[in-house]
């Protein structure tokens, strides 16, 4: 079997009644008729451009060899690593998997040592703008049979909060907290928004009602800012939706600094690279949550992923009712708080080209970027 296109698809979704998403799909073609789909990010647009690019190195050849094309995909450049270049890796590598499977007729986690689990634990959220709204949130995601609960309860932008926000934060918590008992775990996120000084007294602050785990309490660029957080507050803490490969992570694990770690296996390299990475973690006895708020594929890989991974302990990111729209094939039933096994062969499902030719990308969509204009302060601004 030889590969004979490898393709970046820009498109779009509406993700609610008055929010589009862009998302680049990877679609890749063999002489036998298998077609593999992956997917590579939300943005920016040269991703699929990169993706495009690096086809033409695979044109002609075997898509079993995953492993190869990802070392030869990673050595092409001589400056290499960045969001870019491993959004594309991760978006072709996982059409590999799906090709893969399809042609040994297999899901992919059977071709990755095979499960571990038989069920995958996930989470709802507890956002709100105020401490009743949080609690509404909260209660319906439990009504629907979560055990578990995220949110980022944080409105300042750049990376020292103001007294205000700091406490509206940690009245949004107490107030979940006490709503929803000690049995739901509540997890908080911060997005990188928070300076150490500020991190590790929001930190002690929220501690008294038990967050499950800290996510991203500093910007993820200096490792040893977390660590000094750390160090200082008595929360597990979380993070790596931003490191990329496992490079990234060899530096991380040996600060002992977090409890769980957050590869997304859309940027960190593909299914493979981040069940590495996952295999690092282990060696540390830190656990794995991966990171995925995006589409049907990275979604599908990540659950692969899970089912056959011994440290992994919990999955972001749930089922949108436009996955079924968008794609041929059945998804996994959420129920009681956790998803069952991913289908097969390779990913499960396929895309459905009418509705992807129905939905291109759309210059105005909300973009998955930050802003400094809306902060007065002109502080750069991690999240907005």
């Amino acid at each position: 079997m030889k590969i004979t296109s490898v393709k970046g698809i820009p498109a779009s979704a509406q993700m609610s009644a008055v929010a589009v998403r862009n998302f680049i799909y990877v679609k890749i073609e063999t002489d036998e008729g298998i077609v593999g789909w992956g997917e590579a990010t939300s943005g920016p647009l040269a991703v699929a451009t990169m993706v495009d690019e690096f086809g033409e190195l695979l044109v002609g050849e075997d898509p079993m060899a995953i492993e190869k094309h990802w070392q030869t995909l990673y050595h092409h450049f001589h400056v290499r690593g960045g969001v870019v270049q491993m959004s594309a890796i991760s978006g072709i590598e996982i059409a590999l998997w799906d090709i893969k499977g399809q042609a040994l007729n297999a899901p992919v986690y059977e071709l990755l040592g095979g499960i571990v689990r038989d069920r995958i634990w996930t989470y709802g959220r507890w956002d709100g703008p105020t401490p009743d709204a949080a609690v509404q949130n909260a209660m319906n995601h439990i009504e629907r049979g979560l055990t578990a609960l995220k949110a980022d309860p944080f409105e300042h932008r750049g990376i020292f909060i103001d007294r205000r926000s700091e406490d509206l934060a940690v009245e949004k918590l107490k107030a979940v907290r006490e709503a929803v008992g000690d049995h739901i775990e509540l997890f908080v996120e911060v997005h990188g928004r928070l300076a150490p000084s500020d991190a590790i007294r929001v930190g002690n602050r929220m501690e008294p009602y038990r967050p499950f785990f800290f996510e991203e309490p500093v910007p993820p660029q200096n490792l040893e800012a977390l660590k000094k957080v750390a160090d200082h507050v008595n929360i597990p803490l979380s993070t790596g939706e931003r490191l990329l490969t496992k490079y990234d992570f060899a530096e991380l694990l040996p600060l002992h600094a977090v409890a769980l770690i957050q590869p997304d296996v859309m940027y960190a390299g593909g299914i493979l690279e981040t069940k590495k990475i996952a295999a690092m973690a282990e060696a540390y006895y830190v656990g794995i949550q991966p990171h995925n708020c995006y589409g049907p594929f990275a979604t599908l890989a990540s659950l692969h992923l899970d089912v056959c991974t011994p440290n992994f302990l919990i999955q972001e990111g749930g089922l949108h009712p436009w996955f079924q729209e968008a794609t041929i094939g059945d998804f996994p039933v959420q129920k009681d708080g956790y998803f069952g096994l991913p289908p097969g062969p390779g990913l499960g499902v396929a895309m459905n080209e009418k509705w992807l030719a129905a939905n291109p990308w759309d210059n105005n969509a909300r973009p998955w970027r930050h802003r400094l204009g809306s902060n007065p302060s002109r502080q750069g601004v991690d999240w907005s």
